[in-house]
C-alpha cells in the first residue's frame, strides 16, 4: 500500500489527531483512556477521534446506540498512516 501524504500530512497536522493514532497503535481503546494517556483534555480527544472517523482511519468498535464505554481502533488505512508517523516525526 502507498503511502498517502496528503492524509499523513493530515495527521501530524494536529498533536491530538496524532496522538489518538499513535496511542491506537497498541490496541482499541477508549476516548477516555487515550485522553489519560496522553494526558489531553477528553473534548480534543473526542473531536480528533470524530475527525479521523470522518476520514476513515479510526472506527467505532461498538454499536452507534452505545453512549458509554465506546471503543475505537484503526482501520487498515489508519494502521498503514500511524506505523509512518515516527517517520514523519523525526525531522522535528
Amino acid at each position: 500500500m502507498s503511502i498517502n501524504y496528503d492524509e499523513l500530512s493530515y495527521i501530524a497536522s494536529s498533536a491530538n489527531r496524532e496522538a489518538v493514532m499513535e496511542t491506537l497503535q497498541d490496541g482499541p481503546a477508549a476516548p477516555s483512556t487515550i485522553a489519560e494517556e496522553t494526558d489531553r483534555d477528553i473534548a480534543h480527544i473526542s473531536r480528533a477521534l470524530q475527525e479521523l472517523r470522518e476520514k476513515g482511519h479510526v472506527e467505532l468498535l461498538v454499536s452507534e446506540s452505545v453512549k458509554k464505554g465506546r471503543f475505537y481502533g484503526l482501520t487498515d488505512s489508519g494502521e498503514a498512516l500511524a506505523s509512518e508517523l515516527p517517520e514523519v516525526n523525526t525531522g522535528r
